[in-house]
């Protein structure tokens, strides 16, 4: 293995949780827009690797669900319908090329509020107000 790999290994296992999901959509999304730039091209050979690739991102992402959290149950099925949309665009190649930069869009929603949450919880501080009485 060479340096960079190396790096590049370290630094992934070194992230926190939020950074790794944020790293598995910016993958998802840079997939897609592969994706399509190789339909363009007609290289079906990389764009069926795009969306297999994206494809079990989305898979992971609702493998990794706690359920037991109520906004699980919205996500999944969003993961779900990605999915199987995923599965049309590739079996209907040019005539799903438009639906591409809708998946891209809805990836692109849901990074954007697990950032936006992550921010958020990240301000938060911990110290709790204490009421002094007497």
């Amino acid at each position: 293995m060479n340096e960079y790999s190396r790096y590049k290994e370290k630094s992934i296992y070194s992230m926190s949780g939020p950074e790794l999901l944020l790293l598995l959509f910016d993958e998802a999304i840079r997939r897609l827009t592969r994706a399509e730039h190789s339909l363009e091209d007609k290289n079906y050979k990389d764009f069926d690797d795009c969306i297999i690739r994206v494809s079990r991102i989305v898979r992971y992402l609702l493998d990794i669900l706690d359920m037991s959290q109520p906004i699980s149950w919205d996500l999944k099925r969003i993961y779900d319908y990605l999915i199987f949309d995923l599965s049309r665009v590739k079996a209907g190649r040019e005539r799903r090329k438009d639906e591409i930069g809708r998946i891209r869009h809805i990836l692109s929603e849901l990074r954007e509020g697990f950032e936006g949450a992550s921010r958020k919880v990240n301000d938060m501080h911990i110290a709790k107000v204490v009421e002094v009485r007497g």
